[in-house]
């Protein structure tokens, strides 16, 4: 991958200037509900087959989503090209006898009939009950929960996360176990899906060849929003989401497709699509709604003042990988002072939301790995060049932010490598007396990858040349949390195969980080 940094610019104006009429057609999701209203609408089959959800919850409401489909993995859904009303309510009970707001609004045609529902007015720190009617039908009834008062002083937050769900590679058995878990949330980590072609030698299959047109997206996601285990942990918690690459495309960086052969004017007119299927599925708000190949995802959420949540995008504004990517030796490219993870705006954003934190536990939760671990490889100690160990200017630049500024309990949740890490993070990685700057969680894959394992010897080798990694495993799962004024609790929930169903769901590792004592301990 290479193509020269400033080249981002000039295509994104070359994009929007060629494609202004399409982005000015894209409306809100309920701009349209007087007309949307008159209509009635009769559907052939039940419009509610990729489930419902919510997400982004703040201490006076949340968001509400669904999309309508009767036949979901048919052009447009199986809907007719008309925007259809959609009512929806949310109530304190299941039954919906103390109904607090209800409303109406529209399901696009242009937002492939997706709902997008911002619910303010509503008690901090509050479960509620929602469901949606279209075309005479009822949705299933979701359950969410805003998030304690900016000023509240919580006893505890649960929430679990996770990343990469490669839909041939394995079945969500892990959702099958979190769905049943007592959380406040749900956070992902990136790789909602992936964008490649169809495989023979899956558990499962996609279809087609690797995806590109905002048709293919859309179909891609509603496959993956068929499987049930999915739809039931979308159903029992809001999702606070972020992404990663295989939602747009592999390793992308910018504007740069890993293949030469692509121009950068048409990688962006794939991204606009990526990005705007991505956001007619999932549960965001009206800020992150895509403008062309732009969309801001990063955002924080605050959870009263026992944490912050800075969620971040760590794919959009990247500099191309170094070294020309892959797994290898840092090059001098790997610390030029111009490379970037976050882009200058996203990177000062972030230092202004941790400096003005008044939170005990401040999270960053994005999608790769920031410790610099090295793995073993022919007697060499080699580095990924598409994780933060690949742009050593901008890592050493937020630990040491987080030295100098003293922020309060910083702690790194990751996704992206299909195995598990527990990591302490340091300035110098090299000097065993650096101090401890932070706690790092990684989390392995839902079912990419297929079966893991425990790699014990590669666990071993590992930490013998990272002496900061205290955890390493590549099987399949997620990691459930418990936060508290005095400690961070991580717990390694393990799948021990997603290639049949049925696999149980065993703790293989906890470890805590104590308030004022950065780094993680097994316990």
């Amino acid at each position: 991958m290479s193509s020269p940094l400033c080249s981002l610019h000039w295509n994104r104006r070359f994009f929007l200037k060629s494609s202004a009429a399409a982005v000015m057609a894209w409306p809100f999701a309920d701009m349209r509900i007087g007309t949307a209203a008159q209509r009635k609408v009769t559907l052939s089959e039940y419009p509610f087959q990729l489930g419902v959800a919510s997400g982004d919850p703040l201490p006076d409401g949340v968001v509400l989503w669904t999309r309508l489909a009767p036949q979901p993995l048919q052009p447009a859904g199986g809907m007719p090209p008309e925007d259809v009303p959609v009512t929806w309510r949310i109530a304190r009970d299941e039954g919906f006898t103390d109904v607090v707001r209800e409303g109406t609004t529209t399901a696009s045609a242009d937002w492939a009939h997706s709902v997008h529902v911002e619910v303010d007015g509503l008690e901090p720190d509050h479960a509620y009950f929602y469901q949606f009617v279209a075309a005479g039908e009822k949705s299933p009834t979701g359950r969410t929960r805003t998030t304690p008062r900016r000023d509240a002083k919580p006893s505890e937050c649960r929430f679990a996360f996770a990343s990469c769900q490669h839909f041939e590679a394995g079945l969500y058995t892990a959702y099958e176990h979190m769905a049943k878990d007592d959380l406040h949330a749900v956070i992902h980590l990136g790789d909602y899906i992936y964008e490649g072609k169809e495989s023979t030698k899956g558990v499962r299959r996609h279809v087609g060849p690797e995806i590109k047109t905002l048709e293919d997206y859309r179909r891609r996601h509603a496959l993956y929003k068929t499987d049930p285990h999915l739809q039931a942990t979308h159903l029992a918690f809001p999702w606070i989401v972020t992404w990663d690459d295989h939602e747009f495309d592999n390793n992308c960086a910018g504007d740069v497709s890993e293949e030469k052969n692509v121009s950068s004017a048409d990688f962006l007119v794939r991204r606009a699509n990526a990005y705007k299927a991505y956001y007619e599925h999932m549960p965001l708000r009206k800020s992150a709604l895509p403008k062309g190949p732009d969309m801001q995802i990063y955002r924080n959420l605050p959870y009263g003042t026992l944490a912050d949540f800075c969620v971040l995008d760590t794919r959009q504004y990247l500099s191309d990988q170094p070294c020309g990517d892959g797994t290898k030796l840092q090059c001098p490219e790997c610390f030029d002072p111009q490379m970037t993870m976050l882009g200058a705006q996203q990177e000062a954003w972030l230092s202004e939301q941790l400096t003005r934190s008044p939170a005990t536990w401040n999270v960053l939760a994005q999608q790769v790995m920031v410790a610099r671990a090295k793995r073993p490889r022919n007697d060499q100690e080699v580095v990924s060049m598409d994780q933060w160990g690949g742009y050593d200017v901008p890592r050493t630049r937020l630990l040491k932010f987080l030295q100098d500024a003293k922020i309060s309990n910083p702690v790194v949740l990751t996704g992206d490598i299909h195995s598990n890490w527990v990591n302490d993070l340091k300035v110098d990685f090299d000097d065993a007396s650096s101090p401890i700057i932070a706690s790092e969680f990684v989390g392995t894959s839902i079912s990419s990858g297929g079966d893991g394992d425990l790699r014990a010897e590669a666990a071993a080798a590992i930490r013998t040349i990272n002496p900061f990694v205290h955890f390493h495993s590549a099987e399949r799962g997620y990691v459930r949390c418990r936060v508290t004024p005095e400690t961070w609790q991580s717990d390694y929930c393990a799948i021990p195969y997603v290639t049949r169903p049925g696999a149980p769901c065993e703790i293989r590792a906890s470890f805590v980080v104590e308030n004022g004592r950065p780094g993680p301990q097994q316990v």
